[in-house]
C-alpha cells in the first residue's frame, strides 16, 4: 500500500496527536465491522484507518514516516516483504489486523484496548453491558494499559551540557532529578521510565521525555567529542610567541603559542574535550587598533617576502 496516510484519516501533516487521535476514533466508529456487517468495503476502510493510526499515533514512527524512513506499510524504505504483519496494531496474523481466526476478531488476538477508541459505553451496543464484546474483545479489552508518556522542554547551558549535569524540574507537582549526560548536543531528548502519567487500569506508569535545549556559548562549541574555540592573539605574539591562559570546559590552563604563528594555526589540548576529546583552537591575529610609529619603521625596514602562490 502506497498512500497518503494524512489523507486516510482526513488530516493534514501538521495534524496534531490530539488530532489524529480523534479523528481516529471519529472514523473507528463509522468503519467498525460490527456496526457494518454486510459491508465489506467498511471492513477494508476499518484495516486501512487502523493501519493508518498505528503509525502517525506513535511519535516514533510518524517522524520516520514523515522523513520517508518507511512506508504506509510501515516497513523500511526501499525494501520489506509481506502482508500486513509488520503494521499491524493489534497483533499478529497476516492481513488480519485482530490476530488469528475470525476476520475481524477472535478472543485471543492481541491486547488492543478498544475502549480507547470508542469509550466504554459502546460495548453495550453489542452486549448489554461493560464487559465487552460477546465472544469477541471480552478479556483484551480489559488488559492493563501503560499510562500516558509527558513532554517536557528543559532549556540548559553549554557547560552543562558539555561536561554532564543534573538538574531538578517539577513536572505535575512532582520534582524530579534529570541526570545529563556529557556531551549533551541541542535538540536531544532523554526519556525517563516510568515517571510519566499512571495507568488507568493497573497498567505500568508512563514515561517522562525531556527535550533538552542548549544554550549556545561565546567562544566554545562542539564537534563530536571534541571543543572548538577562536583564540585571538597579538601582533607582537604571533611573531615573537607567548605564553597565555585560554579557558577550557573544566578551567583555565596555560598555553603556549609558537613564535611566528599565522592566523587558522591550530593547537591541540589532549583530554580537555567531552569525554576524553581534545580541545582545538584555532589562532587569530588580530592587528593593532592605534597607530604605532615604531611598528610601522620596523615593519617598513623588513626585506619583502612573498608568501603568495598566485
Amino acid at each position: 500500500m502506497n498512500k497518503n496516510l494524512y489523507h486516510v484519516l482526513g488530516l493534514s501533516k501538521d495534524a496534531s496527536e490530539a488530532e489524529i487521535k480523534s479523528a481516529y476514533r471519529k472514523l473507528a466508529r463509522k468503519y467498525h465491522p460490527d456496526l457494518n456487517k454486510d459491508n465489506k468495503d467498511a471492513a477494508e476502510k476499518f484495516k486501512e484507518i487502523s493501519c493508518a493510526y498505528d503509525i502517525l499515533g506513535d511519535k516514533e514512527k510518524r517522524r520516520k514516516y514523515d522523513n520517508n524512513e518507511i512506508d504506509s506499510d510501515g516497513k523500511p524504505t526501499g525494501f520489506g516483504a509481506g502482508g500486513f504483519g509488520a503494521g499491524n496494531p493489534f497483533g499478529q496474523g497476516g492481513g488480519n489486523p485482530f490476530g488469528q481466526g475470525n476476520a475481524y476478531y477472535s478472543t485471543g488476538g492481541g491486547d488492543f484496548d478498544f475502549s480507547s477508541i470508542f469509550g466504554e459505553d459502546i460495548f453495550s451496543q453489542f452486549t448489554g453491558g461493560r464487559g465487552g464484546f460477546q465472544g469477541g474483545f471480552g478479556t483484551s479489552a480489559r488488559r492493563p494499559r501503560k499510562g500516558e508518556d509527558i513532554s517536557y522542554t528543559m532549556r540548559i547551558d553549554f557547560l552543562s551540557a558539555a561536561r554532564g549535569d543534573e538538574k531538578t524540574v517539577n513536572i505535575n507537582g512532582k520534582n524530579i532529578n534529570v541526570k545529563i549526560p556529557a556531551g549533551t548536543v541541542d535538540g536531544q531528548t532523554l526519556r525517563l521510565k516510568g515517571l510519566g502519567q499512571p495507568s488507568p487500569n493497573g497498567g505500568s506508569a508512563g514515561d517522562v521525555l525531556i527535550t533538552l535545549n542548549v544554550d549556545s556559548h561565546p567562544y566554545f562549541c562542539l564537534d563530536g567529542n571534541n571543543v572548538l574555540m577562536e583564540l585571538p592573539i597579538t601582533f607582537k605574539e604571533a611573531v615573537l610567541g607567548a605564553k597565555v591562559t585560554v579557558p577550557t570546559i573544566t578551567g583555565k590552563v596555560a598555553v603556549n603559542i609558537p613564535a611566528y604563528a599565522s592566523s587558522g594555526e591550530k593547537l591541540r589540548l589532549k583530554g580537555k574535550g567531552v569525554k576524553n576529546g581534545d580541545q582545538i583552537i584555532t589562532l587569530k591575529i588580530i592587528a593593532p587598533k592605534k597607530s604605532d610609529t615604531a611598528l610601522e619603521q620596523a615593519l617598513r625596514q623588513m626585506p619583502d617576502e612573498n608568501i603568495r602562490n598566485f
